[in-house]
């Protein structure tokens, strides 16, 4: 069983997952990802950061949810060690959360060469949309969403 539950973005458990992540996509896509975080983004309204935890309580995979405007939210720093099963539980968290906070849509970015994330995404009913906000004419980016 995963349990998900809030934590502040800084927690050494919440670190050392977002570590494991930025290495991980250093590795694919020779980029980390780190400075497209802020953890204040997720600190806020309508926001919350989230760690995936086994029976045991061991941290398994983390992601967070940011607002874009009032109807979207955006998917920031999901990762689940691989094997652990966390992926298909955080990733319902964050959208359950979504339209509690009253969002229409979520929203993310990544890669186009990390084809194991896009696979994850539209086996759960992410489509590609247009490149929003900063990702906007980068070619190497694939932005995804789904309506709630």
């Amino acid at each position: 069983m995963v349990d998900c539950a809030p934590v502040d973005p800084d927690a050494m458990e919440a670190r050392g997952l977002i570590a494991e992540l930025d290495a991980a996509l250093a590795a694919i896509c020779g980029d980390s990802g780190a400075q497209s975080f802020d953890a204040n983004d997720v600190r806020g309204a309508r926001s919350v950061f989230l760690l995936a935890r086994d029976a045991s309580g061991n941290a398994l995979g983390c992601g967070a949810l940011r607002p874009i405007d009032d109807d979207v939210a955006e998917v920031k720093r999901m990762y689940a060690r691989p094997g652990s099963g966390a992926g298909v539980r955080l990733l319902g968290e964050l959208e359950r959360r979504a339209l509690g906070f009253g969002y229409r849509a979520v929203w993310l970015e990544t890669r186009k060469v990390n084809g194991r994330a896009v696979a994850f995404y539209e086996r759960h009913g992410y489509r590609v949309i247009p490149n929003y906000g900063k990702y906007v004419g980068r070619e190497d980016a694939v932005c995804l969403g789904k309506v709630l």
